[in-house]
């Protein structure tokens, strides 16, 4: 016969089991030029902390400069306590290398990372229409990232195709078409970056801002990625300009998917 205490223990394991773990913690970082950051971080929080075991804290700047004053600048140590960040800032003028070092610190030391959109087009430190050198000052963000974006073409719908539905992130999703959005470039994809779906947008003919026509095209680029940087995982995708767009569903799974896979967490227990 059970005693009295291992009886009791019996009884507390099946309850304990099914205890969640700790949500993870998730910093999110919001402001800049060009997007209605007030209306989407608020849109993200919510469909992550509703589809994930997460709790989220925003850095928010309402400045929408290319060169926003974010807090976590100067503060290499601002992920402390955080299992991941999303970096969904637009910060395209910040070219400060002492601030970039210090943003991409907490990555370095092994904190996973998230970004979306326009966060591909930030810390242009050097030339960023050139194809840059890994290992340089001119490539640090890229590196971080895995793949070297410079600019983006008409906003125009896009289909979106997974091109590997065997990882873990995508196996669930499906392809899909948005609304008008932008379609980022890839100057560069670089080896430790894995293409998980690719963009596919027509492009009418249109006239440049230098008065020349551009003609009509059918263009395509990766617009979801997984990276390894340090031994860290990364997470991005370029779509997310509409608040549209962020608000669909099948773009708040397929962030809440690559979110847990960052932190490795992509299992029934924080789904």
């Amino acid at each position: 016969m059970l005693s009295a205490s291992a009886f009791l223990i019996a009884l507390a394991s099946p309850l304990q089991a099914k205890q969640s773990p700790k949500p993870l913690k998730v910093l999110l970082i919001t402001g800049g030029c060009c997007h209605s950051y007030a209306t989407q971080k608020n849109v993200i929080k919510k469909g992550l902390e509703t589809r994930a075991n997460v709790v989220v804290d925003q850095v928010h700047t309402d400045d929408s400069s290319s060169n926003p004053p974010l807090s976590i600048y100067r503060n290499p140590n601002y992920a402390k306590g955080y299992d991941v960040v999303i970096h969904d800032e637009c910060a395209a003028g910040m070219a400060d290398l002492s601030i970039l070092n210090g943003v991409l610190a907490p990555h370095r030391n092994g904190i996973p990372g998230v970004n979306l959109h326009c966060a591909m087009h930030s810390y242009r430190v050097g030339n960023h229409r050139m194809p840059a050198e890994p290992g340089t000052d001119d490539n640090l963000w890229f590196d971080y990232l895995g793949i070297q974006s410079s600019g983006h073409g008409p906003k125009e719908p896009i289909a979106i195709s997974f091109t590997n539905t065997e990882h873990p992130i995508t196996k669930t999703l499906e392809d899909w078409a948005t609304i008008e959005e932008e379609l980022y470039n890839n100057v560069q994809v670089f080896s430790t970056a894995k293409a998980l779906a690719k963009g596919f947008q027509f492009q009418p003919k249109r006239s440049a801002k230098n008065g020349n026509v551009i003609a009509a095209k059918n263009d395509e680029a990766v617009v979801v990625w997984t990276n390894e940087y340090h031994g860290t995982r990364v997470f991005s995708t370029t779509i997310g300009h509409f608040d549209e767009t962020v608000a669909d569903e099948r773009y708040l799974d397929l962030v809440t998917r690559g979110l847990l896979w960052s932190c490795n967490k992509l299992n029934d227990n924080y789904l």
